[in-house]
């Protein structure tokens, strides 16, 4: 079968076919470093790395080339910064390491590269001279911005009316605009700020520009697929198209553009004010029922819901995808160390139909179902996945054991009691002495009462401590 996803900019699903199959190229936006990153951002995280094992699964792992960028340079991580009195690079340095830190026990693999802005100044100003030789941009009162009425299919990606942009982009009026819709490339910046000398004075870059002079220099002009959540696709993909396209001249940034769906908590907008503000740190170190949710679990709870879908994120959810992950563990666990298998061809099948995982876990859970004949499948499908590791398998084979050592011991001991009391009844009280000596010598004590309905003899056990 061969691999389809939905293509936000043509509005359908579409067979992908890769410029080049020896070069396959993905870029998704990342994290701008200024807080703890939240549940919602952890969906694009989790979502394009699962697309990214399946693109290495069709192509070979040699043969991808996976970019997720750093914004490292913004006016919210300049607020913030200012905010908490703390220098602004020991800030996007320290979130950085927490970001870094929150999405590993999701089991995500590493990206090919993972650029920060910071280290792409001059390609950006590069990039910004070409658009202003080319006549899509200009330079006013230290600021160049791009002129979007230059792009004639301007809005493409998100349909959007000239009316619904203005309104989405929460257009900044700005005497030295010559259309309102004209966006930021470049600004000035004063003392207190980051700043890089530039033709046109120190400052620093837009948002926008940002991904587009990355992207460019890791994947080129035209790569395969952009991806990010939702929210993203306006402005700043649309922007990112127009940058990019302008400045060199060709058809389409990327072939094929991919987004998430929104996330909402327990049926609300997350947000501070509410309440709801999860944090990935915060669920990862919340008790759960004498534990803590694992990273395994919250990988399976968000994709237990196909990515374009809406997620409504609530404990029930996690519980569901703890119990889910256990059964499918259990056939493994039971059978001992899994041997290697190829992943099922129903599974792989459902992924490549634009990754829908929840026909793809309903393969897992039929062969979970058939218990320990599928057990290395099932083993190998879950590494695969991201939802286990060898070294989960080994700790909960460790844990399996040691319960079936204890219910084994129990099973003897429940044995020895039985024999006891049958002794006793025998009047056989020498038998029924040596027993309990043995049991007491293992340090189990017994407890002998009367049944208070029918008068019988009653014994309960317990280790001593």
């Amino acid at each position: 079968m061969a691999l389809k996803l939905w293509n936000t900019l043509t509005r359908r699903k579409e067979e992908f076919r890769p410029i080049d199959e020896a070069n396959v190229r993905l870029y998704v936006c990342g994290p701008t470093v200024y807080d703890r990153a939240h549940i919602g951002n952890a969906r694009p995280v989790i979502v394009f790395d699962l697309l990214f094992r399946l693109l290495r699964h069709l192509y070979g792992a040699d043969h991808v080339t996976y970019v997720r960028n750093i914004t490292d340079v913004d006016d919210k991580i300049n607020a913030r910064a200012a905010e908490q009195g703390v220098p602004i690079r020991a800030l996007t340095e320290e979130t950085a390491r927490q970001f870094h830190d929150d999405i590993k026990p999701l089991g995500v693999l590493q990206p090919t590269h993972e650029p920060r802005a910071t280290e792409h100044i001059n390609e950006m100003i590069t990039m910004i001279e070409q658009l202003i030789a080319r006549g899509f941009a200009y330079e006013a009162e230290g600021h160049v911005l791009f002129h979007v009425p230059a792009m004639p299919d301007y809005g493409k990606l998100s349909g959007r009316s000239l009316e619904e942009m203005i309104a989405g982009a929460r257009v900044d009026v700005a005497p030295y605009k010559r259309d309102p819709m004209d966006f930021v490339l470049w600004k000035p910046s004063g003392p207190d700020l980051p700043g890089w000398d530039s033709p046109w004075g120190r400052g620093r870059p837009g948002w926008h520009i940002e991904c587009s002079a990355m992207s460019k220099h890791y994947l080129g002009e035209v790569f395969d697929i952009h991806g990010g959540g939702i929210d993203l696709v306006f402005p700043h993909h649309e922007n990112e198209i127009a940058q990019t396209r302008s400045a060199f001249g060709t058809p389409v940034m990327a072939k094929t553009w991919m987004h998430n769906g929104f996330l909402q908590v327990e049926g609300e907008k997350m947000a501070k004010s509410a309440g709801n503000f999860v944090t990935i740190h915060e669920l990862l170190n919340t008790t759960n029922f004498g534990g803590q949710w694992k990273g395994t679990e919250l990988r399976l709870a968000m994709l237990m819901t196909h990515y374009r879908q809406p997620i409504d994120w609530t404990v029930r959810r996690l519980v569901e995808a703890q119990a889910r992950l256990n059964a499918w563990l259990g056939p493994v666990v039971s059978r001992g160390v899994p041997g290697k298998a190829e992943l099922p061809g129903e599974l792989l099948a459902s992924l490549e139909d634009d990754l829908n995982t929840p026909e793809a876990f309903g393969v897992l859970d039929r062969l979970a179902a058939e218990r320990s004949s599928n057990a290395d499948v099932l083993a190998q499908s879950l590494c695969w996945l991201g939802l286990a590791s060898e070294a989960d398998f080994t700790e909960a084979i460790k844990e399996h054991d040691k319960l079936r050592a204890k219910l084994e011991a129990d099973y003897d001991i429940d044995a020895r009691v039985a024999e006891r009391n049958e002794a006793r009844r025998s009047k056989d009280f020498a038998a029924a002495d040596r027993i309990r000596a043995e049991l007491e010598a293992k340090g189990i004590q017994l407890m002998d009462s009367k049944d208070p309905a029918t008068g019988e003899l009653v014994t309960t056990w317990e280790r001593k401590r």
